[in-house]
C-alpha cells in the first residue's frame, strides 16, 4: 500500500476533496461553508466567512504548481448524486476478508453485551 505514490499532504488535501458550487445565496447558507471542503481541510481555523476570497487563491496554487486534478468542484446536486451512489456502492459491496467485524460495537455492542444504561448495565456507580 504505502509503495504506491504518496502525495504530499497539500496535494493530498487537492486531490482528496471535491467543493461544492451552489446555486443561490440558499444553497450558500445551507451548505454551512462545507461547499469549501478545500479550504477547510487547509485552513480549518480560518472563519468560513473568508473561504470565498480564498478560493481564487487555491485555484492559482494549483495551476501554478501542476497539482493533479487541480482545484476541483461540481455542481451541488452532482455532488449529493455522487455521495448517495459511493453509499449505494458500500452498502451492496461484500465484506472485506479479514476486515474487522462492525457490528455489535459501540452503541449496540454495549446494549447487547449489557454494559449500557439501556440495558441496565451501568449503575451510576464507578469503579
Amino acid at each position: 500500500l504505502f509503495e504506491d505514490y504518496q502525495p504530499d499532504w497539500v496535494t493530498a488535501q487537492y486531490q482528496s476533496t471535491r467543493n461544492a458550487v451552489t446555486t443561490n445565496p440558499f444553497s450558500e447558507w445551507i451548505w454551512g461553508g462545507m461547499q469549501y471542503q478545500l479550504e477547510h481541510h487547509l485552513f480549518p481555523s480560518m472563519p468560513r466567512s473568508k473561504y470565498p476570497k480564498l478560493k481564487p487563491i487555491l485555484q492559482k496554487f494549483a495551476e501554478d504548481n501542476n497539482i493533479p486534478g487541480g482545484y476541483r468542484e461540481s455542481g451541488e446536486f452532482e455532488i449529493q448524486k455522487m455521495n448517495w451512489d459511493l453509499y449505494k456502492r458500500v452498502a451492496e459491496a461484500d465484506a472485506v476478508e479479514g476486515a474487522p467485524y462492525s457490528r455489535g460495537h459501540g452503541q449496540l455492542g454495549a446494549i447487547n453485551l449489557g454494559f449500557s444504561p439501556a440495558a441496565g448495565g451501568l449503575t451510576g456507580k464507578l469503579g
